[in-house]
């Protein structure tokens, strides 16, 4: 048994809000004591921890789908960990689980913040801990609900992903070849276009640092896009405009070109063919489909099992280096979904 009193919990808190990438003055280091979980609570060993875009807007202050992180907060974070114990039901120390962890070392979930935590037993029979925080985590519900429910692919549908090598564009493209689309993925970089294609199955990839996304949108795209599927946002968005057809499904999932701007956001400027081909753009947030969660890890653990989906970790190892790694996301360093190793 873990002896809690001689536990020290490392944390990395939101010292300052950022203006532009998030540098070393936004992060504060703390340690402090580790406590037994009170009753209804438990007390979670992180073991990874999630690297995902959207954490650099939770650093803003403002209104958005869920609360900004609040100064001196430990940073938010998704990720995996094993109980070290329990005084709830539902838990036992040993249990491995997913959740939001934060960016600590341990973390104590009292029994009123267990619901908001989402902590959850996973079964690494299904797949990695890595893969729990990849393919059966939230970028593959992302994934899932967003092209799914949001984008409502058809049979022989051309399917656009940008992002394609990251965490959530991954799975997107392999599940919407699953469905039976036409998938053109967008990546940064001839060695990702060539994963996405050779290993993932992607019928193209477009290489935006290559230039002229639009001329490879004709070239790939010759009948136009029925579906997608936006993590970029800026240039690529209107460039996909230029393209879609009539009744096309935009799904706005994310668009980190825009994250660290000091300027205005830039907005679609090609709109107007939304009203020209009676098509769609909608956002989607993941948590709304919380509920259904298990369906979709179900599905995707099938699909993992019988290789018909694959998923690509950039596994980082330290808790320490977390702020450098945070802004491997925004310079396009990760190669597949990136996740923060805090203990084995």
């Amino acid at each position: 048994m873990t002896d809690l009193a001689s536990l020290r919990n490392r944390q990395i808190r939101l010292a300052a809000r950022p203006v532009g990438l998030p540098g070393p003055q936004c992060w504060s280091f703390t340690e402090e004591a580790v406590s037994p979980p009170e009753d209804g609570g438990v007390l979670v060993q992180t073991l990874a921890l999630s690297l995902d875009p959207a954490m650099r807007g939770w650093m803003n202050e403002g209104k958005s789908y869920i609360p900004p992180v609040a100064i001196g907060e430990v940073m938010r974070a998704g990720g995996v960990g094993r109980v070290l114990a329990s005084r709830h039901p539902g838990f036992a120390a040993g249990d491995l689980v997913s959740g939001g962890l934060g960016v600590q070392q341990y973390c104590a979930v009292p029994a009123e913040q267990m619901r908001r935590t989402g902590l959850a037993r996973i079964d690494t029979r299904l797949g990695t801990l890595t893969q729990w925080l990849n393919v059966l985590g939230m970028p593959g519900m992302t994934a899932y609900f967003g092209l799914l429910d949001v984008g409502e692919p058809r049979p022989g549908d051309t399917v656009v992903v940008s992002g394609a090598a990251g965490a959530v564009g991954q799975t997107v493209g392999q599940l919407a070849r699953i469905k039976g689309c036409r998938v053109v993925g967008i990546a940064g970089g001839r060695a990702k276009c060539d994963w996405v294609v050779n290993e993932l199955g992607f019928d193209a990839c477009i290489d935006y640092k290559a230039g002229d996304v639009r001329g490879g949108l004709k070239a790939h795209c010759p009948k136009g896009v029925d579906v997608y599927f936006d993590n970029v946002g800026g240039d690529i968005l209107d460039d996909v405009l230029t393209r879609i057809n009539r009744g096309a499904r935009i799904v706005i999932c994310g668009a980190i070109s825009q994250y660290n701007a000091t300027s205005a956001v830039q907005g679609p400027k090609n709109y107007l063919s939304l009203l020209v081909n009676r098509a769609r753009m909608q956002g989607m947030v993941v948590f709304d489909y919380a509920d259904r969660y298990p369906q979709a890890v179900a599905e995707l653990a099938g699909y993992l099992k019988d290789g018909r989906m694959k998923s690509r970790e950039d596994v980082v190892e330290g808790l320490e280096q977390f702020p450098e790694a945070l802004l491997r996301l925004f310079s396009g360093a990760n190669f597949g979904k990136l996740v923060l190793k805090i203990a084995d």
